[in-house]
């Protein structure tokens, strides 16, 4: 397998051809330093391909697919419901909640969210490349920002891991069938009426992760490691 990976939209198939766009042609011809008859891996939802440089034409590659390296077998559906917090930390914590096996990010307004518009462009961008080098096949998905309430609603059928300082629950039993819904709060944590509102959600398990405050990006990356984790035995 190739250690060049990059992320392909179009459906995928031995002897399939097709020509990646600028950006990809250029990390592998300038960057990678690749040329005609060199093998690189492509990989979406339907696994993952290798495939060889056949003409570059333009600084743009042309391809085609060889061989097919390794299925999507069956994933772990972990999400992370989260409050927006500023920049730097926030695409720290997309990128390695990525890396981690993220599945799906649901962005939330509440009452102590700072940052309410989002670049979508440059986070899927990071999303991808995350993707790219932690060997994954499936990208998250990157859901429009919807309000506490919304969620609440939403997922009323959702198991939702609650990271909740004030809880005394330290124990965790999940079952590899079922999607689990991380969620955890924004700078300065929810409101006690938001903090109401989410404990009375039918599938709520509050957690205690640490005796200390984490910040939002700390407390979300600790509890997707546990409960990635947990998700192996």
């Amino acid at each position: 397998m190739s250690n060049t990976r990059l992320f392909f939209h179009e459906s995928l198939s031995i002897n399939f051809s097709s020509k990646l766009d600028k950006s990809q042609s250029h990390y592998l011809y300038k960057v990678m330093r690749m040329d005609i008859g060199k093998n690189f891996s492509l990989f979406n939802k339907s696994g993952e391909w290798e495939a060889k440089i056949t003409h570059i034409s333009n600084g743009i590659i042309a391809f085609i697919i060889t061989k097919k390296l390794r299925s999507n077998l069956d994933k772990k559906e972990i999400w992370l419901a989260f409050a927006p917090i500023k920049l730097n930390y926030l695409n720290l914590m997309i990128q390695k909640a990525t890396e981690l096996g993220v599945t799906k990010f649901i962005p939330i307004l509440t009452d102590r969210t700072i940052v309410r518009k989002l670049n979508y462009k440059r986070i899927n961008k990071i999303i991808i490349e995350a993707s790219e080098q932690s060997n994954r096949l499936e990208i998250p998905e990157f859901e429009e920002i919807i309000k506490l309430d919304k969620f609440i609603k939403e997922y009323k059928k959702t198991k939702i891991i609650f990271g909740d300082l004030n809880s005394q629950n330290s124990n965790l039993s999940l079952k590899n069938s079922e999607p689990i819904c991380i969620l955890v709060g924004p700078e300065g944590d929810f409101t006690v009426n938001e903090r109401d509102k989410i404990l009375k959600h039918k599938k709520i398990v509050p957690l205690k992760i640490n005796e200390n405050i984490l910040r939002s990006e700390t407390a979300a990356l600790t509890m997707i490691s546990i409960i990635s984790f947990k998700l192996l035995l």
